[in-house]
């Protein structure tokens, strides 16, 4: 292969991740983290699955050596702790931007022309430890959220509509959590709003679902959180950057001005592609919408002081 990507947390997320990656022969992967012997094991695994999966990408896994991900092109940050059963996201703060920063800082040492996929929760904060620990531009520097949130929507659609989840296209803005802003109004199905196919207590239903999406899976799984649809979510993003496919995605990206927000990463509709995000879409939002979107960046800007706070 052609093209690297180093996926640093060898957890669920990220050994999903690079399963994906690799069974789609975008790079080559160096899985990483620092508990001895997990990724080199679970690399091994992957690659012994490789004949029958059918395909050729060399996947490497690693202990605390950051020279396997020299000259990476896309790095996927799924380092830190996770979330449990009555955590909220915000509770991993102090913890999860120590160890994203350093990974940032590190990453940045190795692959200084990477593009960072940031994954690790609270998710928007964790995107502004990235951004000051690597020194990169901000355009290098990219969230997974809207993606993963958009996703469950869509599920959500196709489930209560009974169709092809094929024919769903869903967006949601703002930030990671509990304030994030579903827009059934630019939701469709095969083009046609859902506002047009079915009552506002159902959509208003499952835009409740989708807020809560990570917060269902984790009540039922007791011990863990989601990972097959943040791991898919992820490798879309790697997809669209190393394909420089120019594909329009929802995805946490660093606001200076755009929808009336400065210096924050919050949930938007961006161009992706081999520059990382190349365009930042706006689209009109109703006075409701933007009042929902000012609250959500008004959660992650408290996140952010509160990092400044810890930081001393």
């Amino acid at each position: 292969m052609d093209k690297k990507v180093a996926v640093v947390g060898a957890g669920n997320v990220g050994s999903t991740a690079a399963m994906r990656v690799a069974e789609k022969e975008l790079a080559d992967v160096v899985l990483l983290d620092i508990l001895e012997g997990v990724p080199a094991g679970k690399a091994l695994d992957l690659t012994e699955a490789a004949p029958v999966e059918k395909h050729d990408a060399r996947i490497t896994g690693v202990t605390g050596d950051y020279s396997e991900a020299k000259d990476s092109d896309v790095v996927i940050i799924t380092a830190g702790i996770p979330r449990k059963p009555g955590m909220s996201r915000d509770d991993l703060l102090s913890t999860n931007m120590n160890i994203v920063g350093n990974v940032a800082g590190e990453i940045a040492a190795v692959a200084p022309g990477a593009i960072l996929i940031i994954v690790s929760n609270p998710l928007d904060a964790m995107c502004h430890a990235a951004l000051e620990a690597s020194g990169f531009p901000k355009e290098r520097v990219i969230g997974m959220a809207g993606v993963l949130d958009s996703a469950r929507f869509r599920s959500f659609i196709a489930m209560e509509l009974d169709v092809s989840v094929e024919n769903t296209h869903a967006f949601v803005l703002g930030g990671h959590g509990d304030t994030m802003v579903p827009l059934p109004r630019y939701s469709t199905v095969a083009g046609i709003p859902i506002t047009e196919l079915m009552t506002p207590d159902r959509i208003e239903a499952l835009v409740d679902r989708t807020r809560n999406g990570g917060a269902e899976i984790v009540g039922l799984l007791k011990t863990g959180s989601a990972y097959y649809a943040p791991a898919s979510a992820a490798v879309e993003m790697a997809e669209a950057i190393l394909k420089d496919k120019k594909k329009i995605l929802p995805c946490a990206a660093y606001l200076q001005g755009e929808y009336g927000i400065n210096d924050l990463y919050i949930g938007v509709p961006v161009k992706l592609g081999a520059k990382g995000v190349e365009e930042i879409i706006e689209i009109k939002l109703t006075e409701e919408e933007e009042k929902a979107l000012r609250n959500s960046a008004d959660a992650v800007q408290g996140l952010v002081d509160a990092m400044a706070r810890l930081r001393g």
